[in-house]
């Protein structure tokens, strides 16, 4: 397998500071913990130092409480930052994730968590999250809550995310990171990165190695 070593400067030009407006333009910010290390294997970035998982505690799609670490715990889980009224870049995701999910056996379909977390809790309540969540693989788990406690986490995972914005046009926009992280149900931490392009190929040859905990 051919691997490439990419530097810090790189990674982080690339990864941790880019912000996505979906339907817009891309921007930068520089409040977010830095990656220090990477190997590139087909679309995964392998993080030489994994993430802890989040300590975040937010609300469900049911309006009750859901602790991250502790309902993910053991668990393979995917974790995306984004919102409902995203026109491209988060339905994409979030689909290419789901028809991906659907060629894994059944009992891996079961034990990988794919969880959501709105980056404009004001507009995605529980409910219209859950709505929208629905359309793409029910068993998604969407969260809501503080924007500040979103933020917070987003940043200990390199991930930059703005409070929504009402353009002139009167659309509200998010800049948030276009990022998937991957959490190993082996170490509970962050160990595989995916950027925007990722196809649902990748996604489906990669996602039976994640549910073990292995290396794409």
């Amino acid at each position: 397998m051919h691997s490439t070593r990419v530097t810090v400067a790189a990674l982080v030009a690339a990864a941790a500071l880019a912000l996505t407006a979906c339907g817009g333009e891309s921007a930068k910010t520089g409040s977010v913990t830095q990656i220090t290390g990477q190997t590139k294997t087909g679309k995964a970035t392998v993080l030489d130092r994994p993430f802890d998982k989040p300590d975040l505690v937010l609300t469900d799609t049911t309006g009750k409480p859901w602790n991250l670490r502790e309902q993910t715990k053991g668990k393979p889980t995917l974790i995306y930052f984004g919102y409902t009224n995203c026109p491209d870049v988060c339905p994409l995701t979030m689909s290419n994730i789901a028809v991906a999910k659907k060629a894994l056996p059944k009992a891996d379909q079961d034990r990988l968590q794919v969880v959501f977390v709105t980056t404009d809790p004001e507009r995605d309540t529980p409910d219209s999250l859950g709505a929208w969540l629905r359309s793409q693989d029910p068993s998604f788990t969407g969260l809501t809550g503080d924007f500040a406690t979103i933020q917070a986490a987003a940043r200990t995972l390199g991930i930059g995310i703005e409070a929504p914005k009402k353009q002139a046009d009167g659309s509200v926009v998010s800049m948030h990171g276009a990022q998937v992280i991957a959490f190993s149900p082996k170490t509970d931490e962050g160990y595989l990165l995916y950027g925007e392009g990722t196809t649902v190929d990748d996604y489906t040859k990669d996602l039976p190695k994640i549910v073990k905990g292995e290396n794409p």
